[in-house]
């Protein structure tokens, strides 16, 4: 299945959570979000990581 996909350690974090095959980007972030709130203690993510995860994402 295509889609897009995401790795915490591709922006540098010693984490080894991976999203795999999100229909949308706004599907991925959504992941990421409610991972970095429960893993990485962030109640919000920051612009700059916000656009980290961006340019980290990649597509099948």
């Amino acid at each position: 299945m295509a889609g897009y996909r995401f790795k915490c350690k591709d922006i540098g974090m010693k984490c080894d959570f991976e999203v795999r095959h999100a229909s949308s980007k706004d599907e991925l972030m959504q992941i990421a979000a409610t991972h970095a709130k429960m893993a990485h203690n962030m109640q919000t993510i920051p612009q700059d990581v916000a656009a980290k995860v961006d340019s980290a994402i990649r597509q099948d």
